[in-house]
């Protein structure tokens, strides 16, 4: 049997840059082949998140206010997606919105309500983990709505978006898809680390039970509420790391801030990761 060549400690005291790193593992061969898409992956993060910092400034200094929804299954990757958008973001113009069940006032109050005072200030940028359309999917699947709420809801959120984007506000609707095998392994995953095990809850596991009802409301949310003025964009993100790079590819793609055209690295998302919802279009999940 062949050996895995080592790196010796010669070689690792003369590394000045991660280049030099990788062009010494290259030289080992395929056995360290992971280490290398590491490297890469982490270099083309560093590139895209140094655009992000300039896409914030822009929107500070524009006074623009941007919402970026992400909606999925659990266990689809919308909490580490958005650990890396805002790693380097001025936390004073950027926020995450991740909201607890309603209270007893708010489920008196109209359901956009309390995401209305979530909204984006001028010259903020907010990122919602999971957001109103908890009402689309998740609360019909699970039961936590009557048919009348669920039927309200739907007839009411094309045009409270359009008001939004009426008033200037820019809303990107990401559906983070993954297959019900990638769904299993995360949780079986989960479960088996003590640092995430907390991510874990009977809600989740319902979620392989209930998978074609999940389906069924996901597809009935499209046919609703994909919209020319907020349409819905999915991204395959059985690969994590792909899917966020293309994430924030995307959103960089929909603005003209400046300093865009010295980036160093490709700002045009992959179609084959990433695409508006249309019919056709074959899903994973």
């Amino acid at each position: 049997m062949k050996e895995t060549p080592h790196l010796t400690f010669e070689e690792i005291e003369g590394v000045q840059s991660r280049s030099d790193l990788k062009d010494i593992i290259k030289g080992k061969g395929a056995a360290y082949a992971k280490i290398i898409d590491t490297i890469a992956y982490e270099d083309e993060l560093r590139n895209l998140q140094v655009e992000l910092v300039k896409l914030q400034q822009w929107i500070a200094k524009n006074n623009k206010r941007v919402a970026v929804v992400f909606e999925g299954r659990d266990a689809a990757g919308k909490g580490g997606a958005i650990r890396r958008f805002m790693e380097h973001l001025n936390p004073r113009s950027s926020r995450l919105v991740a909201l607890n069940r309603p209270t007893e006032i708010e489920k008196g109050q109209w359901y956009f309500m309390r995401y209305i005072k979530e909204l984006p200030n001028p010259g903020e940028i907010v990122f919602y983990d999971r957001s109103w359309y908890n009402r689309a999917v998740v609360e019909p699947v699970m039961g936590f709505c009557k048919d009348k709420e669920y039927n309200d809801f739907m007839a009411q959120v094309p045009e409270f978006e359009h008001m939004l984007y009426e008033d200037g506000l820019i809303i990107i609707k990401f559906w983070l898809s993954i297959s019900k095998d990638e769904q299993l392994k995360r949780f079986n995953s989960r479960m088996k680390n003590p640092l995430k095990r907390w991510k874990f809850s009977p809600v989740d596991k319902k979620g392989q039970e209930l998978w074609d009802r999940y389906t069924h409301f996901k597809e009935l949310m499209y046919s609703k509420t994909h919209t020319s003025y907020s349409p819905w964009v999915i991204v395959k993100t059985n690969d994590k790391e792909v899917a966020r790079l293309e994430c924030i590819r995307y959103v960089l793609s929909k603005f003209n801030y400046t300093g865009k055209k010295k980036s160093k690295t490709n700002l045009l998302p992959d179609p084959n990761v990433i695409m508006h919802y249309f019919r056709s279009s074959h899903q994973i999940d």
